[in-house]
């Protein structure tokens, strides 16, 4: 029973598998408190250092629409186009502002989690009318949490307003004592620097809320290992993930494979079909070894690989499928061909070391064995039958 529900516990690491399909399904890391942030803050920064010239805009414009002419006294079906004219002008100055913002949700909406776009998100869900759900979540562990991000957001943003009110008393009373124009300029610029300076306040809460929704989004993806368990005998079970795999170890074994074919002393080919690297070290006790072996498609890009390295290519039809059907690649070639190998690798490296004026060694017949004879499908053939 304690074995049950220790594997039952989920502090595993969550899959790929898990995640992706967590993403899938509309679930993300998420900070509101992020966003918000990010919306004020680009917001109380704009009219900061541009609100004076958007105000003056705004101020001018409310201005002209005091003022008719004539023809828009006597006719009043021009006034619903006049309307429609100041309120055009009136969106055209606060687009740039319209527009910071916009892009401030975009960005702090997708610092926590990246970006997802679930048509179902936006659709209703019934589910939570439930009275029973809703109680859950007014009492919850996440209500609880609001809760204190509440009381730490207004804690916060009362303790630097205080401070702000405090830094900025000397400049607050000197404005009794301008003219109204100056006096409004000032008194904006001051509530724009109090804003800005009670947003970045938030801007803590924010990193904070950032940080624990990350972690819990993490503890919610969490496994046991037995999910785990479940979730490779599903993703691995299905036929074509089984092929996508083996094909992805194949073509990592042919690469390898391709990169040692520059190691070969030589390649014994059939000599369309089979391609077989061989290599020896005169030196050592051991015997000569397939680093690479291939057929049809294969066969063709080791002899490529070994025209372009200078690799000899020596054509011996039985010798290269018997070796082909019988040694694994990184292994020694077996007994009964040492002598067939030891011919062909004798006459390369009398090529290798050939000088002008020597004599030309000959071309050697390589014969193998009859019981290590086959066809191209590796079924043994007769000494008659060889090709």
């Amino acid at each position: 029973m304690a074995e049950e529900s220790s594997s039952s516990e989920r502090n595993e690491e969550p899959t790929g598998r898990r995640l992706e399909k967590a993403r899938e399904e509309g679930e993300a890391p998420r900070s509101v408190e992020v966003a918000a942030t990010a919306v004020t803050l680009s917001a109380f920064a704009f009219m900061l250092y541009y609100g004076g010239t958007l105000v003056e805009k705004i101020r001018a414009l409310f201005a002209s629409g005091f003022i008719f002419n004539e023809k828009n006294i006597q006719d009043f079906s021009l006034l619903p186009y006049r309307f429609a004219s100041e309120v055009g002008s009136a969106f055209i100055i606060i687009m740039p502002l319209l527009l910071v913002t916009a892009l401030a949700a975009i960005l702090g909406s997708g610092v926590t989690g990246g970006y997802l776009f679930r048509m179902e998100s936006a659709l209703p869900n019934f589910g939570k009318l439930d009275p029973m759900g809703g109680l859950k979540r007014m009492f919850g562990a996440h209500a609880v949490i609001e809760l204190i991000k509440s009381v730490a957001k207004f804690s916060i943003a009362g303790l630097t307003l205080a401070w702000a009110i405090y830094h900025y008393l000397p400049s607050i009373t000197q404005i009794a004592l301008m003219n109204t124009e100056l006096a409004v300029a000032t008194s904006g610029h001051l509530i724009m620097k109090v804003a800005l300076t009670v947003t970045f306040g938030l801007l803590l809460i924010a990193i904070i809320d950032m940080i624990y929704q990350k972690a819990d989004f993490a503890k919610r993806m969490r496994m046991s290992k037995q999910e785990i368990r479940d979730e490779m005998k599903d993703t691995e079970g299905r036929p074509e993930v089984k092929a996508q795999i083996k094909r992805r170890q194949r073509e990592m074994a042919n690469s390898k494979m391709m990169d040692r074919v520059k190691d070969a002393d030589v390649i014994i080919t059939n000599p369309e079909h089979f391609s077989v690297a061989l290599v020896y070290d005169p030196e050592s006790d051991g015997a000569p070894m397939v680093i690479a072996k291939g057929a049809n498609d294969i066969a063709l890009r080791i002899r490529q690989i070994a025209e372009e390295e200078g690799i000899h290519i020596f054509a011996a039809a039985p010798l290269a499928r018997a070796l082909y059907f019988t040694t694994k690649i990184n292994h020694s070639i077996p007994e009964d061909l040492y002598h067939a190998a030891a011919q062909v690798l004798a006459y390369v490296f009398s090529l290798n070391s050939f000088k002008p004026g020597m004599a030309k060694r000959e071309k050697p017949k390589v014969t193998i064995p009859s019981s290590w004879l086959f066809d191209s499908d590796g079924q043994p053939l007769s000494a008659e039958n060889a090709s």
